[in-house]
């Protein structure tokens, strides 16, 4: 609520001899010294210490330098309308006159501070509001040595501001200086921590009835369809808007102007925020998807457990009712699995196959290894380091990746071994489908289907247990491990225990033939491509049964591709190299043959036909 933090401001300006405003301070905000009208925060701030009884404001920022509000006709308290009754500049005057410089504006930093230590100590009943005080220094462990300096006067100058002596609490000629920050990360904590001299407020984003009052006021401006003159469709609008500024809702007031045809606030919003109107969750083919676990079988095999609960995630997502038992505003992910279980078993190809099914191509799948994320700062990784930090203007991993493909498949590996600091990075991402990265900017998840992977309970699984009791010890481990070691349960609530999904252990010779000639048929089609070869096995189903029949079963499906690449792609290749000059006359085929070998796995025999 705006009216907090002003009564706060308020308060506290006629106590502190410094206040740092800091989060929305780039917004427009209800000003009540305007008669309702919307202004800048720094107007409304400044029309603020007039009220309180300042004489006199002076708004500096290190690119215009400084300019001087006089309240001449008000010495009391109050705002003298007729003194400053236009929205903005006011009366501007030079800053010299305290030091008998004339035209001055002290632009330069080295020049304003000195200046302000003067200025502050001097009993004048002045506020001096510093705008965008974040870029005045830089990293706060390495300061140069004139932010040393100018931190010495900007010091020097709250502590003389205001008078301690025996008539304080009737002082009328106090001063007072306000930094105006869209964050505190870059303002030295030495200016505020431990410092009862200094206050920090925080300027929040627009609460709900900030945001319904000021669409109200321009509801006829919006050109959405349906219109949202219904009260159930303007309620849901403004609970759609929950995270925006009011600078961004006037901006997206605008974009409803632009746009050819009437649309719902829903693909507006998306196309505010991602450029794209329509979602590729609203695009997916109703055919396509009554055979979407036949299509996500052709790639994963043995997991019809696993691949049924996508289906049931997707069908959620494409009909609209996904996470509507948690919110009625849709903000989470469309979708969040927890897929465990042993090595090698298709975790992975299935999140892959799922962005190839939702998206059509593969790029719009991201993994991110959770064991690169195991250190305790490791979350500066995904979200980007902090201003003043190494790396600052990179940006983070995951949010970078976001931003890029609002709508996608995220895939976190191997998520038991990042440190516990990142899990709560998800609970935010689960429970509010947004991320405030490095840099103040939000970054929406409310397109991303998230899928965590991990091994945890596989060492110790009996491969034996029929299938359900292997279920049921996966689940058992998984939830010891978030509630006993991890000490956050709260992240399985925010993913639900239905929604963690066991993978089957795959000791079946018939699932391992299946991996094994889907593996392969990109090998066929890439020597066809190339070299215009035709692949011909003369008993393809004896080859793959006898290269399963060598697979550690506790390495799965990947334990049958590192022995289709020894067995038969590295005797392949080496019988393409040999016979390339043959091989690009064109129109040949490969003849792959074979017999059990006592000594080895298979002995193969490869000739051109």
């Amino acid at each position: 609520m705006s009216d907090v933090w002003l009564k706060k401001l308020e308060r506290e300006i006629k106590l502190r001899s410094a206040i740092i405003l800091s989060g929305n301070t780039n917004d427009i905000v209800l000003n009540p010294e305007r008669g309702g009208m919307y202004t800048t925060v720094l107007q409304c701030v400044k029309d603020l210490t007039f009220k309180s009884g300042y004489r006199q404001v002076i708004i500096w920022n290190r690119a215009e330098g400084g300019s001087t509000w006089s309240n001449k006709n008000n010495t009391t308290g109050g705002l003298a309308p007729m003194e400053l009754e236009d929205a903005g500049e006011g009366t501007e005057y030079d800053m010299g006159s305290f030091e008998d410089t004339s035209n001055k504006k002290y632009e330069k930093p080295e020049e304003f501070f000195p200046y302000l230590r003067i200025l502050l100590g001097t009993k004048n009943s002045t506020a001096v509001i510093v705008d965008y005080s974040d870029y005045l220094f830089g990293d706060g462990r390495n300061l140069s040595v004139d932010e040393r300096q100018n931190i010495t006067n900007l010091m020097i100058a709250v502590e003389r501001s205001q008078d301690y002596g025996p008539n304080f609490i009737n002082e009328k000629e106090n001063n007072l200086l306000i930094l105006l920050a869209k964050t505190t990360a870059m303002i030295p904590p030495a200016i505020y921590l431990n410092n009862p001299l200094v206050a920090t407020i925080n300027v929040p984003l627009p609460g709900r009835n900030e945001r319904k009052q000021y669409v109200a006021r321009d509801k006829n401006l919006l050109k959405l369809s349906p219109d949202i003159s219904d009260k159930a469709v303007f309620d849901k609008f403004i609970n759609a808007l929950d995270g925006f500024s009011l600078k961004s809702i006037a901006q997206i007031v605008k974009l409803s102007n632009q746009t050819p045809e009437r649309m719902n606030f829903e693909k507006l919003l998306n196309l505010y925020r991602y450029g794209e109107k329509k979602s590729p969750w609203e695009e997916l083919s109703y055919d396509d998807l009554k055979t979407i676990e036949a299509t996500l079988k052709e790639r994963v095999k043995g997991q019809d457990e696993a691949v049924k609960k996508v289906r049931d995630v997707i069908i959620r997502a494409y009909t609209g009712l996904a996470g509507l038992q948690h919110s009625a505003e849709q903000k989470k992910p469309k979708g969040a699995l927890f897929f465990v279980g042993p090595t090698g078993v298709g975790k992975t190809e299935l999140a892959k196959a799922l962005a190839k099914f939702v998206f059509g191509e593969e790029t719009s799948y991201k993994r991110f290894d959770m064991s690169e994320y195991a250190h305790e700062h490791s979350d500066q990784r995904l979200i980007g380091a902090p201003p003043g930090y190494v790396g600052y203007e990179k940006g983070g991993e995951l949010t970078n990746a976001v931003k890029e493909k609002p709508f996608c498949v995220l895939l976190f590996d191997e998520i038991e071994k990042a440190d516990g600091k990142i899990m709560d990075k998800f609970l935010q991402i689960l429970e509010d489908g947004r991320l405030t990265d490095g840099k103040g900017e939000t970054i929406y998840f409310s397109e991303t289907f998230i899928i965590f992977t991990s091994n945890i309970g596989a060492a110790g699984a009996d491969i034996t247990l029929p299938p359900k009791e292997i279920r049921k010890y996966f689940i058992s481990e998984v939830k010891k491990h978030f509630i006993n070691e991890l000490k956050r349960p709260e992240i399985l609530n925010r993913i639900g225990d239905a929604n963690i999904v066991p993978f089957n252990f795959i000791d079946n010779d018939e699932v391992l033939i299946a991996i094994g000639k889907a593996k392969f048929a990109p090998v066929k089609d890439s020597v066809k491509e190339r070299y215009k070869a035709d692949i011909r096995f003369a008993d393809e189903d004896a080859i793959f049964k006898q290269l399963a029949a060598s697979v550690d079963k506790a390495n799965g499906g990947r334990g049958m591709l590192n022995v289709i690449e020894q067995e038969l792609i590295n005797p392949l290749s080496n019988f393409v190299f040999n016979n390339m000059e043959r091989l690009n006359k064109g129109g040949r085929t490969i003849q792959i043959e074979f017999e059990a070998a006592p000594k080895g796995l298979v002995e193969l025999r490869i000739r051109l036909v």
